[in-house]
């Protein structure tokens, strides 16, 4: 099924399977989804093998029903990640908050790395509200525009950006910075390993973050692996 050369992107994309094993060994199949599958076993010090048995065990098994988002529009996609992902960041993060701030307060002289995780969760609560912000606002809207103006045959909507690369290319800069922010997270926490003193608060906030990171991962992939290339694909059609 899988060669090794293959990019992760490539293969989350034609093997939708792939996901949960690639967040089961920690690989990242969005931000970093351009690494050939040797070389991020490599980089994450993973035995090749196993993980190539794990996808195959994962495509022969019963599958989960799967939207094809290749074969939808970009309104429909783009309305999908704000109704399922978008609304997830804006209702989870304040609630984390609230724990990291009870968990800093009751186990941060004991756990130093605790105040450091909570102060990136607030960047990456304060850079993820701006983002969201400008996709919903101006990216999402254009690009539905666009795609209903080649459907009509009408002329191509007017912008302020020139041409949509360069807002993909901006969006997709703090993908990664959103990326890079969790992943440190992640190590600082030893993977949302909790310690044996910890608390059900503190237990409830490394399982909140650990979800959140998933989550994370699967809308940045919608995002960089589909809904951008297919833009720019678009908008080339009509010039």
């Amino acid at each position: 099924m899988t060669a090794t050369t293959q990019t992760v992107r490539e293969i989350a994309l034609e093997h939708p399977s792939s996901i949960r094993v690639f967040e089961q060994f920690g690989i990242d199949y969005c931000c970093g989804g351009r690494k050939p599958l040797a070389e991020a076993c490599t980089a994450g010090n993973l035995e090749i093998g196993a993980v190539i048995a794990a996808l195959e065990a994962a495509e022969k098994g019963p599958r989960p029903e799967v939207e094809d988002w290749a074969s939808k529009s970009l309104e429909r996609l783009s309305s999908h990640i704000v109704t399922t992902h978008h609304a997830y960041i804006k209702r989870e993060l304040p609630r984390l908050a609230l724990l990291a701030e009870k968990v800093v307060n009751r186990h941060g002289s004991n756990h130093t790395e605790l105040p450091v995780i909570a102060a990136k969760l607030a960047q990456l609560d304060e850079e993820l509200t701006s983002h969201l912000a400008k996709e919903e606002a101006v990216l999402f809207p254009y690009m539905a525009s666009l795609e209903r103006a080649l459907a009509n045959g009408s002329a191509k909507p007017r912008n302020c950006f020139g041409t949509i690369a360069n807002p993909i290319a901006m969006m997709t800069q703090e993908h990664d910075d959103a990326g890079r922010l969790i992943a440190e997270i992640s190590n600082l926490s030893s993977h949302f390993t909790t310690p044996e003193d910890a608390c059900p608060t503190y237990h409830a906030f490394f399982d909140g973050l650990r979800e959140f990171e998933q989550d994370l991962h699967q809308h940045i992939h919608l995002e960089n692996n589909i809904l951008f290339p297919r833009a720019i694909e678009l908008e080339q059609t009509a010039n």
